[in-house]
């Protein structure tokens, strides 16, 4: 019963792991390459594969050999680190930045205390 609830929660766990990995990978597809460049981050395709390879890891090895941790650890980094860079450099969402100024605020435009 006990490894029941075990084997349970590894593939709970696996499938979290392969949920982070897919995650980056379908982000990083619609981020600009010249964000990673303007980010130094590497670049697009380097995080690709990386996030690729982690996600088939994930996927094909158990959850107690190192690669899949260290597909976690690449994972992470790009969520964590490398992910709100590029998200800055490119001005926001996967498409950049969407029309407005820069002076405009939450609310509209500033127009300088007029």
């Amino acid at each position: 019963m006990l490894m029941l609830g075990f084997a349970g929660f590894l593939g709970l766990l696996k499938i979290v792991l392969m949920a982070l990995a897919a995650f980056g990978l379908v982000d990083a597809v619609f981020r600009r390459e010249d964000a990673f460049r303007a980010a130094d981050k590497q670049n697009k395709m380097f995080w690709l594969i990386i996030l690729a390879i982690a996600l088939v890891v994930s996927y094909l090895f158990s959850i107690l050999s190192i690669l899949p941790i260290a597909g976690l650890v690449a994972s992470i980094v790009y969520l964590v680190d490398v992910r709100p860079a590029v998200k800055q450099a490119s001005g926001g969402g996967w498409r950049g930045r969407r029309g407005g100024s820069s002076s405009d605020g939450p609310y509209g435009p500033y127009n300088g205390g007029r």
